[in-house]
């Protein structure tokens, strides 16, 4: 209960007609700015009672006791309240010094609580469900940019720990997300290990060599190991493999993290290990010549890369199929561009200071066909209007940052709801 009082006093939706619990005058000159961190709940506030003006900080609670509870009246950064704003006041409170703290009951309009109590404990999946559709496209578009951005925000964050780990080597965290990427959601953990158990070095040393390649990533990834299989190909492999995992003390991974299960032919591990493999092989330096590039339609085709002539008449090692180029399909390429080269070219943009990189990987993101998946097929049926990647990303961001932890209140969606009588 005490976050719709924040919320209440952040935007001032209180009835206006305040007093002290003392019977004082007071006027809210400015609610302060909100603190996600320790301390009182605003800062640098500044308020009115009677004739005298007062700057400092703001805490609110439910009930006067919370701040006895919180231990406050012992805590010295809390001697910088000049208000305790709270529904009911039960007692007087002190800070640290023994000053007595002047306080104020809020009040505010039964609607506001009622619409609050109503999206925290709807069992809605999307509980302003009836609402959403009725919001100015301006609104929810401005609403729509914000969220993309903190998406991207979110991204690279995740990205910068990579970096550090990877001691700001750009390219190798770029085939470590490239190749987590190729997981495609069901193995996507599976395939970002088998990045992080195969150094990029090694694959770069074989660079002009797509059968040492495929050697290392499939060796790598423990397949070789686990199949018997009597064709010229597979004994290739394994015989490259073993080979480089001398050479360069490697260990294996387990085999069963890679899951086939429910998925079609194209999808199947072994078809994406191969279309990785074909991938590093034909792009050496792919990160560079990615930040240089403006154009999204050239960046497209550097990933359009067909597998070798094996599994171009195979699905799985040792079971022949009918001839097929197992090019990645659109839909894949979409998601490896939205998940791969936007978010690392937003992040790049931020660490050399330039605006220019970090708006190209939004606007190649409005170039790109929106995902299609569980959130994004609720929201097309709420009447929200998906034109491309960058609105599927904003409502993903959406859904999984504010609706399902029911932070309704930094919504701008759940304000104007809030609000609405």
């Amino acid at each position: 209960m005490e976050d719709i009082l924040h919320y209440v006093w952040k935007y001032r939706l209180f009835e206006k007609d305040l007093k002290t619990t003392s019977g004082q005058s007071l006027e809210i000159i400015d609610t302060g700015l909100a603190n996600t961190n320790e301390g009182p709940d605003f800062f640098n506030a500044k308020i009115k009672i009677d004739d005298k003006i007062w700057a400092g900080n703001i805490e609110i609670h439910r009930n006067s006791d919370e701040w006895v509870k919180h231990k406050h009246h012992t805590n010295k950064a809390y001697n910088s309240v000049i208000l305790h704003v709270v529904e009911k006041a039960n007692c007087e409170v002190f800070n640290e010094q023994g000053q007595s703290i002047s306080q104020c009951e809020i009040a505010f309009p039964n609607h506001i609580k009622d619409n609050y109590e109503f999206l925290i404990h709807s069992d809605i999946d999307i509980p302003c469900c009836n609402y959403i559709g009725s919001m100015s496209s301006f609104h929810l578009n401005s609403w729509m940019n914000s969220l993309l951005v903190e998406r991207m925000q979110r991204k690279a964050s995740q990205i910068e720990d990579l970096l550090k780990r990877y001691n700001n080597s750009w390219e190798d965290v770029f085939y470590i997300i490239l190749s987590r990427n190729f997981g495609f959601g069901l193995n996507s953990d599976s395939f970002e290990r088998l990045a992080h158990s195969l150094p990029l070095k090694y694959i770069q040393k074989q660079g002009d060599n797509l059968i040492q390649i495929e050697a290392l990533l499939f060796g790598q990834a423990g397949i070789l190991d686990s199949m018997k299989v009597q064709d010229d190909y597979f004994s290739l492999l394994k015989k490259e493999y073993e080979f480089l995992k001398n050479k360069y003390e490697l260990s294996p991974l387990e085999s069963y993290i890679f899951k086939s299960l429910r998925t079609r032919p194209t999808a199947f591990p072994q078809i994406r290990i191969a279309q990785l493999a074909a991938l590093l092989h034909n792009s050496q330096g792919l990160f560079s010549k990615i930040v240089t590039c403006n154009d999204m339609g050239r960046i497209r085709l550097m990933f359009h890369i067909n597998t070798s002539e094996y599994w171009q008449t195979h699905y799985t090692f040792g079971v022949t199929s009918e001839r097929k180029s197992k090019y990645p399909g659109d839909s894949s390429l979409d998601i490896i561009l939205i998940n791969t080269v936007a978010p690392i070219l937003f992040l790049y943009g931020k660490s050399i200071d330039s605006e220019a990189h970090c708006e190209r990987a939004l606007s190649f993101l409005e170039l790109l066909k929106p995902e299609k998946n569980s959130i994004t097929k609720s929201f097309e049926k709420l009447k929200v209007p998906l034109r491309n990647a960058a609105d599927s990303q904003a409502i993903i961001q959406l859904k999984r940052e504010y609706c399902e932890p029911k932070k309704c209140l930094f919504c701008r969606i759940g304000h104007q709801f809030l609000a609405d009588k």
